[in-house]
């Protein structure tokens, strides 16, 4: 078992895990607890009530957070021709074709997130047991197999996160860091939040959001009030 370090158990003395929050006030106690000697990721974990192993039920998507992630990201584009020169005005990292192709069977993955034209997928293909296990191997669904490159990397520079329900039915996906403004991160989850309700299967039965949970880096996993974030956030927009 992972030895817990003073700090940790200080925090932990000194609130309720068992307590359920309104976001706001989940944010608030984010940011207070929030001390550790770099900017701290704020995650929000949800548990959805699916069947990940049935195919209409495998959540998966992507979103343009309006305050962005605080996370400056790497990106890929497999592209050739022309569209190179879009994809570096657009701010890519790095930009190829089979070369990269061979670099990443080699090891190499400096990369934070990939973009690609979809004629270049056959090539890409093989690496799916590479890139996928990383969340790296470009899709339609998330916007990053596609004929406009160059909005893709801008989205993604500008803070679209990406996120995929594990087999235990959870998704974990980052809104920010502890130094942004709590307006921010609360605006940041209200629109991922609302993202994933969107995406609700018509075949899955019982509770969709059974779970919320926000946290940071180094810090407490704060649960959400899941009635409130549905009446209010969801269904009162």
């Amino acid at each position: 078992m992972m030895k817990r370090s003073k700090r940790y158990d200080k925090l932990s003395a000194s609130y309720s895990k068992e307590k359920e929050l309104k976001v706001k006030e989940a944010v608030n106690k984010i940011k207070e607890m929030a001390s550790a000697k770099f900017d701290e990721t704020v995650e929000v974990a949800v548990k959805l009530g699916v069947d990940p192993r049935k195919a209409d039920q495998m959540i998966r998507g992507s979103i343009l957070l309006p305050h962005g992630s605080g996370k400056e990201k790497k990106v890929l584009a497999f592209v050739e021709g022309e569209l190179q020169i879009e994809a570096e005005k657009a701010g890519a990292d790095w930009v190829g074709g089979q070369e990269f192709v061979d670099k990443i069977e080699k090891g190499w993955l400096e990369c934070d997130a990939i973009v690609a034209v979809p004629e270049m997928m056959p090539k890409i293909g093989k690496l799916g047991k590479i890139l996928g296990p990383r969340g790296l191997m470009p899709t339609p669904k998330n916007g990053t197999v596609t004929k406009d490159v160059g909005q893709a990397i801008k989205e993604i520079k500008q803070g679209k996160v990406s996120f995929k329900v594990d087999q235990g039915g959870n998704l974990q996906v980052p809104i920010g860091k502890a130094s942004f403004e709590e307006n921010n991160l609360y605006e940041n989850f209200v629109e991922l939040i609302r993202k994933i309700w969107s995406l609700k299967p018509a075949s899955a039965g019982g509770q969709y959001l059974k779970g919320i949970t926000l946290s940071s880096t180094m810090g407490l996993g704060l649960k959400i009030d899941t009635n409130y974030v549905r009446k209010e956030i969801i269904l009162g927009s």
